[in-house]
This record gives C-alpha cells, sequence and structure tokens, in this order.
C-alpha cells in the first residue's frame, strides 16, 4: 500500500483556563525555545477527541471501542444481551472463563465495591468482602464489534465454557476475536497490553503536546465562598481558595498515517460498503473531532469554550511534518495579541519547508481560518473551506488516494 500522511495544525487562543492540570494542580507547561510554554497535553487532547465522537455522533456506536479495566463485567452485559435467558453470576462466570482464554489477564480487585460499603454501612452485607468480577491490572481497549463477538463465543459454549475453551480451536477463536475487528478508536489511537505483545496495536495517529507560540506565566485566582445560611453575625467566607491559570495561544499538531489507519481497520468492514469507505468515515471523523474538540479540565470555572482561529491540513507522501518550530522563537507582538504573528510565522515558513525538502508539488492542502488576523494564511491552500467543507474534501481526497494502485 502506498503511505500516504495528513497533517493537521491549529492555531487556537484559549482565554483564562486550566484545561490540562499536573500534580500540583497548575496549568502544565514546558520549556520551549528557552521561554515558559503554556502546555496540553497530548493524552487529554487524545481523550477530548475520542469524547467528542461520541457527543457528536460522528461514529456509529459499533464503530467505537471501550476502554476499562471492567472487561469481565462489559463482557457479562454483551454476554446477557446476547442470551437473556442467562443469570447474572452465569454471565459473569462465562466471561471469566473467555476473558482468560484471549490471554488477558485479570485479577480479583481487593477493594470494596461503594455499593458493597454501602451494603456493609447498612447491615445488608459483610464488610470485608471483595468485588466478585475480576478485573485486568491496566486499562484494556476493546472494540464493541469485539466485545459481541466474544460473547457469542461465550453463549456458543455456556453448556460447559471449561471443556469448550479446552478445545485448541476455540480458545485460537477467542484470542482472534479479541484482535481483529478493531474499532475506530483503537485504529487511531492504538493499543498497547503490556502482558502480551500480540494484542497491541500501532496508533495511526500521532498527537503533540500543545504549547503556546509565546511566553506564559501562570497566575493565580484568590477565591472566597459565602456560607448561604450564615447570619449577619456570622461575617467572613465559607470557604477561601486558590486556582492557578493562563492564557494562550497554543500550536496544536497531529499526524495520521491514513495506510496505518487502514491496516488497523482491515477486514473489519461492512459488506455493503467499498474497502475505503470506513477510513474514509474515519479520517472524517477524526479531521472534525481533533478540530472541534476541547479539553474540559476547570470547564465550569472558566468556561473557555473557543475553536480554533486557523485549521492547516496537508496530505502528503513523504512523512508527517511539524510546523511547531516556526516558533521556537517566541512570538512577542507589540499589539499585544498572538494570533496575527503566529499566522505570519506560519505564512512564512510552510513555503521554505516544502520547498526546502521538495514536499510542495506532492502536497494537497486546505485552509481553514476565521477573521481578519489569519489573513496571511489564505495563500497557504489550494483550497479555503469551512469545516464541513474541509471534512468533505479531506475524506475525499483520501479515498480517492487509496483507490489508486500500489
Amino acid at each position: 500500500m502506498n503511505r500516504y500522511y495528513l497533517d493537521v495544525h491549529a492555531l487556537q487562543t484559549v482565554p483564562p483556563s486550566n484545561l490540562n492540570r499536573d500534580d500540583t494542580g497548575a496549568p502544565k507547561s514546558a520549556v520551549y525555545g528557552g521561554v515558559p510554554r503554556a502546555r496540553v497535553s497530548s493524552q487529554a487532547w487524545k481523550k477530548a477527541t475520542r469524547d467528542y465522537f461520541k457527543a457528536k455522533s460522528l461514529l456509529d456506536p459499533s464503530e467505537l471501542g471501550v476502554r476499562t479495566k471492567k472487561v469481565v463485567e462489559v463482557l457479562a452485559d454483551h454476554i446477557r444481551d446476547t442470551d437473556p435467558s442467562l443469570e447474572e453470576a452465569d454471565a459473569l462466570k462465562l466471561a471469566t472463563e473467555v476473558i482468560a482464554a484471549t490471554g488477558l489477564k485479570t485479577e480479583v480487585p481487593k477493594r470494596k465495591s461503594s455499593a458493597k460499603k454501602a451494603a456493609a454501612e447498612d447491615g445488608a452485607g459483610e464488610e470485608g468482602t471483595e468485588d466478585t468480577a475480576p478485573q485486568s491490572k491496566y486499562l484494556v481497549f476493546l472494540s464493541t464489534r469485539q466485545f459481541a463477538g466474544l460473547a457469542r463465543l461465550a453463549v456458543e459454549g455456556a453448556a460447559d465454557i471449561k471443556a469448550f475453551l479446552k478445545h485448541k480451536d476455540n480458545k485460537a477463536r477467542a484470542k482472534q476475536i479479541a484482535d481483529a475487528r478493531h474499532s475506530v478508536d483503537i485504529a487511531l489511537f492504538g493499543r498497547m497490553v503490556a502482558d502480551d505483545a500480540d494484542f497491541n496495536v500501532d496508533a495511526a495517529v500521532q498527537v503533540a503536546h500543545a504549547i503556546s507560540v509565546h511566553r506564559v506565566e501562570n497566575e493565580s485566582d484568590y477565591f472566597t465562598a459565602v456560607d448561604d445560611h450564615n447570619k449577619d453575625s456570622e461575617p467572613g467566607a465559607g470557604m477561601i481558595g486558590t486556582v492557578d491559570f493562563n492564557s494562550a495561544t497554543l500550536y496544536r499538531y497531529a499526524g495520521l498515517g491514513v495506510h496505518q489507519l487502514a491496516a488497523n481497520l482491515g477486514e473489519g468492514l461492512r459488506e455493503d460498503e467499498s474497502r475505503t469507505t470506513p477510513v474514509r468515515r474515519a479520517v472524517e471523523a477524526f479531521v472534525q473531532g481533533f478540530t472541534e474538540s476541547l479539553p474540559t479540565g476547570k470547564i465550569n470555572t472558566f468556561g473557555h469554550h473557543t475553536l480554533p482561529d486557523a485549521v492547516i491540513v496537508k496530505l502528503r507522501t513523504t512523512r508527517p511534518i511539524s510546523f511547531v518550530a516556526a516558533f521556537e522563537e517566541p512570538v512577542r507582538s507589540d499589539q499585544g495579541g498572538h494570533v496575527s504573528d503566529a499566522s505570519a510565522r506560519l505564512a512564512e515558513y510552510v513555503p521554505d519547508i516544502e520547498r526546502a525538502y521538495g514536499d510542495d508539488d506532492s502536497t494537497l492542502t486546505w485552509v481553514l481560518r476565521v477573521g481578519p488576523n489569519t489573513q496571511k494564511l489564505a495563500g497557504l491552500g489550494t483550497e479555503s473551506v469551512n469545516i464541513t467543507e474541509l471534512v468533505t474534501s479531506v475524506g475525499q481526497a483520501v479515498a480517492e488516494l487509496l483507490e489508486k494502485p500500489a
């Protein structure tokens, strides 16, 4: 298969906010170009993108996965959906055996569940009772289709699941089901299983930590809260505290290997679709999801609901290219704002690096931009688009490239 890379670049201004906290509660930061920058981790934006898939129904639920330690409980629910006549305890036993047959390691957690704690406090259960459903030692990412396939296998062998799974072919089927028909989010962001490398899925997407294009210093907000039930004779605050925040114009970047995405989706296609349709649908969902999503750290406190001022999408055949080096020297604006100068930096840097490395002629470019401060970016793209046109055009271009013979 030919190699194709889709690069998504965005400039996004966020007001006072704390999108992604470190272990002290302060906004994450990094030093780049010798000065401190605001930072939002790649994990935070990948989680936001996956959540956006669901929130905006960009993909059918059957095309998404579940990342959880409670794989046995989730599979038991699928088993009961497949065969409603099964009792919950029986479904849990079946799920435990089938998960073990896949090679995934589980253990019964030592802590009490919140429900059992409540039962113990009410005298309805014995204090110290363990959860009955085993859990994996780490988060496991499985697709809805994989859970459904394992559930059908469990129901097939329900009469004597241990004997059923002792058969070499049935055990192999369990492993094969858990490693086929990957969901779109698994195909995009990958899967790592520490105890069994055979279950690993190489991520098709690489997401950079978003950093500010300019120097940023964190600030602190001192706040007080009043006790509404206080009397006039009880002055003062009912609570005081501080919350750290910053504001920034962020450069965001993600690179998607279209060929890797196609390989990860593999044969998990619907019979009524062409070979390229699932890949196109995944690409379109990613472009929209990554562009429009937003980490929600402290969002009720700061209400930082913004969208990118500019998005540049490149579809190329060479290798992924981040444009973060345009901001190695931090933007310093005499006017106070940073979007205009950041746009000018990109408008100058992008053509230079693509001419230097011979990638200009073989690259398709789209530009989405908002307002006069991004005017200098208009000349970068063969097309200037809104979000709907961007998503559709990129998806169509990817499908056309995939149709070309290798």
